[in-house]
């Protein structure tokens, strides 16, 4: 299945969806190259980060572009979209990809959804992939509030290294933005 295709099915969903997952997909490149991971492992990260929110298409567009907080029901659903992604995408990308997707929102403490994975049992896709996402999602506008300034999501990204981030992922993302690599993402 051609991602072009799965991109702008989720622009036509949310408007803000498709060009979220291409800044996610910038982020997840330059992580992955600061983490040595190889070029097989690089394009499957940024396969899965531009399709990392596909299955957000299974979750009402009035939910996924709500202004405001969500209430529990539309929590319950909207958390439910890493496993309609994996469903999605299982027959049609490596397996690999669809596991990324499934995963992201584990946790490094094991607090995370779909099921409560922790360290190293998170695919290490995955948990490049939450960081990049976590970082695009603080510094960029959603329908529900404002972005905040990437300072303030970097101070983010320290104090959660270790509980909902893997801290050898954040100490290459703040690596990477010492070095002001990601001037032109945020």
């Amino acid at each position: 299945m051609d991602t072009v295709v799965l991109s702008e099915l989720l622009q036509r969903h949310a408007t803000w969806l498709a060009p979220h997952g291409e800044r996610v997909a910038r982020i997840a490149t330059a992580l992955g190259k600061r983490l040595g991971l190889d070029a097989c492992h690089q394009e499957r990260l940024v396969a899965a980060a531009e399709l990392h929110d596909v299955g957000k298409v299974h979750v009402r567009a009035d939910i996924v572009n709500k202004p405001g907080p969500l209430d529990q029901s539309e929590w319950k659903e909207m958390r439910r979209h890493p496993v309609h992604g994996y469903w999605l995408l299982y027959r049609f990308v490596q397996q690999e990809i669809a596991e990324a997707v499934l995963c992201h929102h584990e946790r490094y403490d094991g607090a995370g959804y779909p099921f409560g994975l922790s360290g190293t049992t998170v695919p290490l896709l995955s948990r490049v992939l939450a960081v990049a996402d976590a970082y695009d999602a603080m510094t960029n506008d959603r329908p529900y509030r404002r972005g905040i300034d990437p300072a303030a999501a970097r101070l983010e990204l320290e104090s959660n290294a270790g509980s909902q981030f893997d801290p050898e992922v954040v100490e290459a993302m703040l690596g990477l933005l010492d070095d002001q690599r990601l001037v032109a993402v945020a």
